[in-house]
């Protein structure tokens, strides 16, 4: 960071990632933190690490740049999930049915593009949230538990290429091989259920690689590749034996648990990168 921020506002999706840079955005000398948060996606334990918190619906994208405005918030970072079915089922407010109208393409990536051009209108910047989570991305060299097999290498290889490619054409960011061929492709059912379907047809012995990548350009504004215990969980259930992440561009949540659910199920878990 070129300078020490004391005021930032948190637009907060589900899951413990907003809880998780709250804390450590804290423990770096941020004195005042203001989030937005969103009925049925932002866990309510957020508003005991923030000084104050404006709970909205999704979609009302007026109230959401009101409530940094109105609190004299001019930078702001997006963390968390919002539930697919939510972020396309929403029911939008004038301001963001108006956004909404001008997108040829309406996908996660042009859709939190556009809020940060919103955003950016009244007088509000979008900002990178890595420079306070930078302790969470491991870097190459990376490893927990069993070591990677030869084998294992050459399908993590391959599952990285692949995983590069489809996250180039913004269709998903993870892919699952097994001995050289593709298993299964993230689309927008998300990861957990790409991991599931791979697992499946890998068939019963399971054994297969998964690998996880940020694209080319990747902007980490408003979408950080995570992985975290029900990740792991997930590996386990469909016996998945290696996850590969890309180093120092993805955030592993939950570090000890991560570790501990890795190493009863003997999966390697690898920074490449």
């Amino acid at each position: 960071m070129a300078e020490p921020i004391d005021t930032l506002g948190i637009i907060a999706g589900s899951r413990s990632l907003p809880l998780l840079f709250a804390r450590q955005a804290r423990a770096m000398g941020v004195k005042n933190l203001v989030a937005v948060a969103f009925e049925g996606e932002t866990d309510p334990e957020l508003a005991s690490l923030v000084e104050d918190i404006a709970w909205l619906k999704v979609g009302q994208l007026a109230k959401m740049i009101e409530a940094f405005t109105v609190r004299g918030i001019t930078q702001c970072v997006m963390l968390g999930q919002i539930t697919p079915k939510n972020l396309f089922d929403l029911r939008p407010d004038i301001r963001a049915m108006t956004m909404l109208l001008r997108l040829k393409e309406k996908n996660a990536h042009t859709i939190f593009g556009a809020i940060a051009h919103e955003l950016k209108k009244d007088g509000v910047d979008l900002i990178e949230p890595t420079p306070w989570l930078k302790l969470y991305m491991p870097e190459a060299g990376f490893l927990i538990g069993p070591a990677v097999t030869k084998e294992q290498e050459s399908d993590v290889e391959y599952a990285m290429r692949i995983a590069r490619e489809i996250s180039r054409l913004e269709i998903g960011q993870s892919v699952v091989v097994r001995s050289g061929t593709v298993l299964a492709v993230e689309a927008f059912e998300g990861t957990d259920e790409c991991l599931k379907r791979g697992g499946e047809l890998a068939g019963k012995d399971g054994g297969a690689a998964a690998a996880k990548v940020a694209k080319t350009d990747h902007d980490f504004r408003f979408d950080i590749p995570c992985i975290g215990p029900q990740t792991l969980e997930t590996c386990a259930a469909a016996k998945i034996s290696v996850l590969a992440i890309e180093a120092g561009k993805t955030l592993v949540l939950e570090q000890q648990q991560v570790e501990d659910l890795a190493k009863m199920h003997r999966i390697s878990l690898v920074a490449v990168s």
